[in-house]
C-alpha cells in the first residue's frame, strides 16, 4: 500500500471549512475520507466545507445521533457518518462497504467521523487527522492510502 502525507496548518474554523471546499471540488466518486481528532477539532466543519465544494446547499449537521446523513443534491452524493457512540460490533454491522463499493448506494463521497472505530478499511482512502496546536490553532494531517491520489490545486 502506498501513501503520501501532507500537513496543512489551519488558523481557524473558516480555514478548516475552506480546506473542505477545496476537497469537495476535487474529490471523485467512491472517495472514502476517514476523519479523526478530538471533540471540537473541526471534523464536522471540514465535512460542511466538503458539502459546499460539492454544491450542496442543504445544512450539513453532525450525524452523532442519527449515525448517517445522506446528501444527494450536489455534484456527487455525500454520505456523512459519525461512529462516536458505536462499539466495534455495531460499526461492523453497518455494512459500510456497501457505500464504498457501490453496492446498494450510488458511489459518492463518504466522510466518516471517528474512523478509528472502523473494524475494516477500504483498499484506498484519504485519512484526515485534525490536531490542536499551540495558540488555539489546528493542523490537518492528510494521508492518502492505497491508490488514492490527492490534488488540491
Amino acid at each position: 500500500m502506498t501513501f503520501k502525507l501532507q500537513e496543512i496548518p489551519l488558523a481557524n474554523a473558516e480555514e478548516t471549512r475552506q480546506l473542505g471546499i477545496n476537497l469537495g471540488r476535487n474529490l471523485t466518486a467512491g472517495t472514502v475520507i476517514l476523519l479523526s481528532g478530538d471533540l471540537g477539532a473541526g471534523k464536522t466543519t471540514l465535512v460542511q466545507g466538503i458539502g459546499a465544494g460539492l454544491g450542496i446547499s442543504e445544512p450539513i449537521v453532525s450525524p452523532t445521533f442519527t449515525l448517517i446523513n445522506e446528501y444527494s443534491e450536489g455534484r456527487l452524493p455525500l454520505y456523512h457518518f459519525d461512529l462516536y457512540r458505536l462499539s466495534s460490533p455495531e460499526v461492523e454491522a453497518l455494512g459500510l462497504e456497501n457505500y464504498w463499493e457501490g453496492g446498494e448506494f450510488a458511489l459518492g463521497i463518504m466522510a466518516i467521523e471517528w474512523a478509528e472505530k472502523l473494524t475494516y478499511m477500504p483498499s484506498s482512502y484519504l485519512q484526515i487527522q485534525l490536531i490542536y496546536t499551540p495558540n488555539d490553532r489546528r493542523l490537518a494531517k492528510l494521508l492518502a492510502m492505497g491508490d488514492f491520489t490527492l490534488n488540491l490545486s
